[in-house]
């Protein structure tokens, strides 16, 4: 009886100590498990937050303008111009985050005259580009952007002295490539960011009357002819530079602009184009708004600008 009594107590006494090993342990895993998820919830958090992350600015600038339109007239007809800009960029969750979206309209008009200042023209034109660009991170706030973008114009072009053509509808987009150097440096603790961006229309689409053919023909009797032209760099070498210097005054990041629109084609025999060189003045917002001088000299890697 005594012998089966002491069994039973060193039983217990072992069931004891399992119980006091196993919980320790339990805890131990639980940790380690906590641990390793933690880093998979904050980068899945940073993700969320970054793709949130939009810079919005809008931009107003006045200019020079030159325009050629022989459908109108041989001569060039030059004059003032002025333009408004907005633009959103934000970051996706492509390519692991890597890859920012871009927005950018744009509209413009214009009042240009001959050379003998004996005609004017009235000028005008919406144009939309949405880019996708990767960034690359060559060195601390020094960032490369570079990706495909989708362009589409719309515009008319309008001659005081004509009658039977006194305008020339503009109808044209397709796709391109983008590129965008964007640089955060400070000048003492003064924070700027530069950016340099270049649009290029690679392949895409023109609406143009023939030679002599009136809108008339076209839309009224039917009789239009190719209408359609496909464009590439041989018939419609065009290019869309835009300079920008953002500087942050009290709480609000300032931001000043030149803009080089150079616009031209040769399709249907027909020979087109619209030289802009405008400065321009605007504002910049941020989703995430903070105080000071820092909102423009945020972290590169977490922006999309």
């Amino acid at each position: 009886m005594k012998t089966l009594i002491y069994i039973e107590h060193r039983d217990t006494k072992t069931q004891r100590i399992n119980n006091k090993t196993f919980v320790p342990l339990c805890l131990c895993v639980l940790i380690l498990i906590t641990l390793a998820c933690s880093p998979v919830c904050i980068q899945a958090q940073d993700s969320l937050r970054t793709t949130r992350y939009v810079m919005r600015s809008a931009m107003i600038g006045a200019g020079h303008n030159n325009t050629f339109e022989t459908y109108l007239s041989p001569l060039e007809y030059q004059g003032p111009e002025v333009r408004f800009a907005y633009e959103t960029m934000r970051m996706t969750r492509l390519m692991d985050g890597n890859v920012s979206a871009q927005n950018l309209l744009q509209l413009h008009a214009s009042y240009t005259e001959n050379i003998s200042q004996t005609n004017h023209t009235y000028g005008g034109l919406v144009n939309w580009s949405y880019a996708l660009h990767y960034q690359f991170r060559p060195a601390e706030g020094l960032k490369i952007l570079f990706g495909p973008m989708l362009d589409l114009n719309v515009g008319v072009v309008y001659n005081r002295r004509n009658s039977n053509n006194p305008a020339q509808a503009k109808a044209y987009g397709g796709l391109g490539a983008s590129g965008m150097l964007i640089w955060k440096f400070r000048i003492k603790n003064y924070p700027m960011t530069l950016r340099y961006q270049a649009n290029l229309p690679l392949l895409g689409a023109m609406f143009s009357p023939e030679f002599g053919e009136s809108y008339y023909e076209i839309f009224s009797l039917g009789n239009g002819g190719r209408n359609v032209a496909f464009t590439s760099l041989h018939n419609n070498p065009s290019l869309r530079q835009l300079l920008t210097l953002d500087f942050p005054i009290r709480n609000t990041v300032m931001r000043i602009g030149y803009i080089c629109d150079l616009q031209q084609a040769k399709v249907n025999h027909l020979k087109s184009h619209t030289y802009s060189h405008d400065f321009m003045i605007g504002i910049v917002r941020h989703l995430y708004l903070i105080h000071g001088k820092s909102r423009a000299g945020m972290p590169h890697k977490n922006t999309p600008f």
